[in-house]
């Protein structure tokens, strides 16, 4: 397949600004006309995803709609109804099916995910504090000249800086951002590990269209997307949830259990830790480097997402419910791999609220945590499913009822077992009463529209005949 045609494709879709700074806005339109108009202005500040020739902007933007903000430009009825229904009726709705109850319930969300009413996701990424508020007073000045438009609420959110430096780390403590996929015709710096396993051992890349709509997915069909076709091409969906993270919670429970396992010494600590995720804290995978962190695999791109679990399939090195291995289980089902292919996700999340060190305090009511953001072509064979059954249910892991240790909705009641190998430096674990470590505090389904879906949008020519 030939090059994407990335001026079309908004650059949020094909790349990582990795850019330390972010702040998300979330509008309600009043009517069409107002938000025709708006999208008219805000069309020449869309980021695509073209090649940087000069290095990185200061601020990128990038804009996508929830199906009640489609619906506010008066689209007609038959192309509303042709969107997948999941994402006609939004996350919130969905709570359910995806087992976002208890303390995960909508509502407990955060009050501006409670009503309903947002209709536009509007997001900055800068290089600097002044170039984020730069982009972000021009874009309140422009609503503000549009009219018809309010702001029901903002997320800021920052790379964790250690030393005056942004890092990948998460405020667990662990580095991120390792793994997103490969995608036929994505011009990406690509990694061993991030496609599909090929039968030879290698890594390709993923079809286009388990991304993008209007290209052919690894069924070789074309992914469920509105009429006209020409309105979903070039576009995807994006799945937005705001994770709190009890920090407090997460670092007495690790003591706790940690004092049962091995000698209970900072060591065995630090190796537990990496038992509930499959990584430990500098990205090193279990798999690669059971007994302690390698440097050296992380620094090598061809090494520090290359690896497989069907060599461990007791999982003695790596746990069979820690938390990479249950969200992407590589070859542990099997089939080289191939069940895989189509529970794919691109991730970008950022972390928010303000980092607390190893030896500091924390508390779990403080406002910290990650904005996830999935980008699928398919919301319910792709993020739901994974949210549904890898991570609220274990049965495809070998775990019963046992649900994702980190990102599971455990309530007091969850279980996580540390298979090992019974050697005094390995040994199993079985850990009980896991509480929240995560809580979801509000999110929904948006379509990410193509700049020319969003030119139809602005001139009213959305025609599904």
């Amino acid at each position: 397949m030939s090059k994407l045609n990335a001026t079309d494709i908004q650059g949020f879709v094909l790349r990582g600004y990795n850019m330390p700074l972010a702040r998300y806005l979330f509008l309600h339109l009043e009517d069409a006309a107002h938000a025709r108009a708006l999208i008219h202005r805000l069309l020449p500040l869309i980021t695509t995803g073209q090649t940087w020739d000069g290095g990185k902007p200061q601020s990128t933007v990038n804009i996508a709609f929830t199906h009640g903000g489609l619906a506010a430009f008066d689209l007609p009825d038959a192309t509303l109804l042709t969107f997948p229904v999941e994402f006609q009726q939004g996350m919130k709705k969905r709570a359910a099916i995806l087992g976002d109850t208890g303390a995960n319930d909508p509502e407990r969300w955060d009050e501006c995910w409670q009503t309903g009413n947002i209709h536009v996701w509007l997001a900055i990424n800068a290089l600097t504090p002044p170039a984020l508020e730069a982009r972000s007073n021009e874009l309140t000045a422009l609503f503000a000249e549009n009219g018809g438009v309010t702001i029901l609420g903002s997320q800021d959110a920052a790379s964790i800086a250690i030393d005056g430096k942004p890092t990948t780390m998460e405020h667990f403590g662990f580095t991120d951002g390792f793994g997103n996929p490969d995608y036929l015709g994505v011009q990406r710096s690509s990694q061993p590990g991030q496609g599909k396993l090929m039968p030879d051992g290698t890594w390709a890349p993923l079809a286009t269209g388990e991304l993008l709509l209007g290209y052919a997915d690894e069924a070789g069909e074309l992914p469920v997307a509105p009429v006209p076709h020409v309105l979903a091409n070039n576009g995807t969906f994006m799945v937005y949830r705001k994770l709190h993270q009890n920090i407090a919670t997460f670092r007495a429970y690790l003591n706790e259990q940690a004092a049962s396992y091995g000698a209970g010494d900072s060591q065995a600590r630090e190796k537990l830790a990496a038992k509930f995720i499959g990584r430990w804290r500098d990205g090193t995978p279990l798999e690669l480097s059971p007994d302690q962190p390698d440097f050296a695999i992380t620094q090598d791109p061809n090494r520090s997402t290359n690896f497989m679990y069907g060599t461990d399939l007791e999982g003695t090195r790596c746990p069979l419910g820690a938390h990479i291995r249950r969200v992407n289980p590589r070859d542990a089902f099997g089939f080289e791999g191939r069940l895989i292919r189509r529970r794919r996700i691109t991730r970008r999340g950022m972390p928010y609220g303000t980092f607390v060190a190893p030896d500091e305090p924390a508390s779990d009511t403080d406002d910290r945590g990650i904005i996830f953001m999935a980008l699928n072509a398919n919301l319910s064979r792709q993020f739901e499913f994974i949210q549904q059954q890898w991570i609220e249910y274990g049965n495809d892991a070998h775990q019963g009822n046992d649900k994702d240790i980190l990102m599971g909705n455990h309530g007091g009641r969850g279980r996580f077992v540390v298979q090992g190998d019974r050697s005094p430096a390995n040994p199993p674990l079985v850990c009980s009463h896991l509480p929240n470590f995560v809580e979801l505090r509000g999110g929904d389904y948006f379509f990410v529209p193509s700049i020319t879906a969003l030119g139809m949008l602005a001139m009213n020519l959305v025609d599904p005949r």
